[in-house]
């Protein structure tokens, strides 16, 4: 009897830690099918295809290495923070020091959340359509990262604010901003690019078969 009481208040046995096989397996079913998003932000980050597959290599490595204190089902922000981590790492060990491009503090709090002045102010549509694709790519790729980023978080990946704020590691107010100042940024650099769309197009309706006015 003594002996019986004395196992039931016992403290219960630690749980084992998972095996290396097992976070193998959990990790590729978690992590593996964000890979084209982590890429993607990768790209879009370091502007080159080279640096993107390297950044995501030394991403998934870190993210393996850190993955037994992994909580949840939802891998996707975690894995794209780390990216977003490995490459600004990086980039402060490339350039010595991080100087992102100031804000454009032209910008009233009016006209920053007006996004119906302009018609490019809706950046995901126009990516959903062929020749505005090429576009708002050129454009984007113009922006400032910390622009850019928070675009391609949301009108590419279509991530929500808060998982945005957890990847940029943001307040989720400044995601909204920064996503507004960069609609606005990005529909003033498609503006010229649009016109010259129109006027190429415009020529080219008005030339005859055989090449004359």
């Amino acid at each position: 009897m003594a002996e019986t009481e004395k196992r039931a208040n016992a403290a219960p046995a630690p749980h084992a830690a998972p095996s290396e096989a097992e976070l193998s397996r959990r990790f590729q079913q978690l992590a593996l099918p964000h890979l084209d998003a982590a890429y993607n932000l990768a790209r879009w980050l370091s502007g080159n295809a080279g640096d993107a597959d390297d950044i995501v290599q030394e991403a998934f490595i870190r993210a393996f290495r850190f993955f037994g204190s992994f909580r949840g089902d939802n891998a996707r922000p975690w894995l794209l923070a780390i990216v977003r981590r490995t490459w600004y790492t990086e980039w402060r060990r490339r350039a010595n020091s991080l100087e992102l491009a100031p804000f454009d503090d032209d910008l009233d709090e009016t006209s920053i959340f007006d996004e119906t002045s302009s018609a490019f102010a809706d950046p995901q549509t126009l990516m959903l359509q062929g020749e505005h694709a090429r576009l708002v790519h050129e454009a984007l790729e113009k922006l400032p990262v910390e622009f850019r980023e928070v675009l391609i978080l949301r009108e590419l990946e279509d991530m929500s604010y808060r998982d945005i704020a957890a990847i940029a590691d943001l307040p989720i107010g400044t995601v909204m901003s920064r996503l507004a100042r960069g609609r606005h940024k990005l529909a003033a650099l498609l503006a010229p690019l649009r016109d010259e769309g129109r006027a190429g197009a415009h020529t080219t309706t008005k030339e005859s078969p055989d090449g004359l006015q």
